[in-house]
């Protein structure tokens, strides 16, 4: 009997290792099944919608708009946690663009009128995977990520979003969804201006001066904190009432716009490598005087004619006449002082944000809210953007859980927080 034993004892300890391993194997396969068929447990859910193009009193709010499907083996259906609002939302909201998203949208449906209503808007979402496409091999469902959603999707003011891969990262772990909300339309679109259309890097930027007018806001903070990352010098334009928030996030130099002439004050400066305008008007006037001339220096505006035009002019007079604009200032500034004139515009990017994640991660960029809302005050949130003189970002919190986790924390339902707890300054 003992050899029987023996040898049964023997015969477990080769077989329990090989049952374990078929058993981790079969729930790894499990989860990736369920990633390709997660069951549909409701088939609408509530989100705030505009039915026509206006100010505020356009806003709706839904409990009975479709939830987006799961429509190519590419998708990932997202839960929203936290959204935040941008400048482009209002503008949205207002029409800008409508001629161009629509052609993006459906090429069909430019001679039909209202064809994009109902229509969500919300560029940045954080949240959590619940179903995606067959061929998705980076996530699965219960993974928290964040991402942009292009213009021409049905944005992050819902309960869901669906969006491929790759335009989806995963969520910095050192973040909660309503600070990591912040983030990923402000990371998209400076890192597609300062490195797409301004050349900076990682390795140059050392030896490089740069310029970033209005500062203080979304795209401005983020500039800062990544390009003293990666070891740039930066001088910031803002109010005086913003210059704690600009320092504490690293400028080298801060100069107030509201004290008198920018250029007058920059004129003994150092010339600049890089200027970044997120203000437009009538900055290029002065600032192209202040970048190194015929030394590859760039000027970079994200405040294009391109979107007005279309929707002004038309798809087709409104392309032309803003490539030939284009074309006519990059001339221009080539030949009296070579140096480089470029547009900057926002790309959703799931890569860049893995990059963004391993930085903020690794404390080098931190999120700067100054003002957080609950998901029935939307129409709030906007008003509070519209005001402008932005101290960081406005976030919406979309889900109850999100929301039971900030009133958990004390922190202040529609009212501005202060931007220093954000950023840790």
């Amino acid at each position: 009997m003992s050899s029987v034993r023996a040898l049964a004892s023997t015969r477990l300890a080769y077989v329990l290792p090989q049952i374990l391993a078929n058993s981790q194997l079969f729930n790894v396969c499990s989860k990736r099944h369920l990633c390709r068929s997660t069951p549909r447990l409701q088939s609408s859910m509530s989100a705030w919608v505009i039915d026509q193009y206006g100010s505020n009193e356009v806003f709706r709010f839904t409990d009975d708009i479709a939830i987006p499907t799961v429509n190519s083996p590419s998708e990932v259906m997202i839960r929203v946690n936290a959204a935040s609002l941008n400048p482009l939302d209002i503008s949205m909201r207002g029409g800008y663009g409508a001629a161009m998203l629509k052609l993006r949208r459906d090429p069909m449906s430019v001679m039909q009128n209202d064809a994009e209503f109902p229509l969500v808007l919300g560029r940045d979402v954080s949240g959590v995977v619940v179903d995606c496409g067959s061929g998705v091999t980076h996530f699965v469902p219960g993974d928290e990520v964040w991402a942009t959603v292009p213009p021409w999707k049905q944005g992050s003011l819902a309960k869901f979003v669906t969006l491929t891969e790759y335009e989806v990262s995963h969520k910095p772990k050192s973040l909660p969804h309503t600070e990591a909300a912040s983030i990923p339309y402000v990371a998209t679109t400076a890192l597609s201006a300062l490195v797409n259309a301004g050349g900076l890097c990682r390795d140059n930027c050392p030896s490089k001066r740069v310029l970033i007018t209005g500062g203080s806001g979304g795209i401005g903070t983020f500039s800062i904190q990544l390009l003293k990352a990666w070891g740039a010098h930066v001088t910031v334009t803002c109010s005086q009432n913003a210059e704690g928030l600009v320092r504490g996030l690293g400028a080298d130099e801060v100069v107030d716009y509201t004290s008198g002439n920018v250029a007058a004050q920059l004129e003994d400066a150092e010339k600049f490598d890089v200027v970044l305008d997120n203000v437009g008007g009538d900055m290029e006037s002065w600032a192209l005087q202040l970048l190194k001339p015929w030394s590859g220096a760039k000027y970079v505006t994200l405040v294009t004619p391109l979107l007005l035009n279309t929707d002004s002019m038309g798809l087709l007079d409104g392309a032309v006449r803003s490539g030939c604009s284009l074309q006519n200032k990059v001339v221009q500034c080539m030949v009296s002082s070579g140096v480089f004139y470029r547009w900057g515009f926002y790309a959703p990017d799931g890569p860049v944000l893995d990059e963004v994640s391993a930085l903020v991660d690794a404390g080098k960029i931190l999120p700067v809210v100054e003002a957080s809302f609950p998901f029935s005050q939307v129409p709030q949130a906007f008003h509070k953007v519209e005001q402008g003189h932005a101290r960081g970002k406005t976030v919406v919190r979309v889900s109850e859980e999100d929301e039971d986790s900030v009133e958990q924390g004390d922190a202040q339902t529609a009212e501005p927080e202060c931007p220093g707890e954000s950023a840790k300054l």
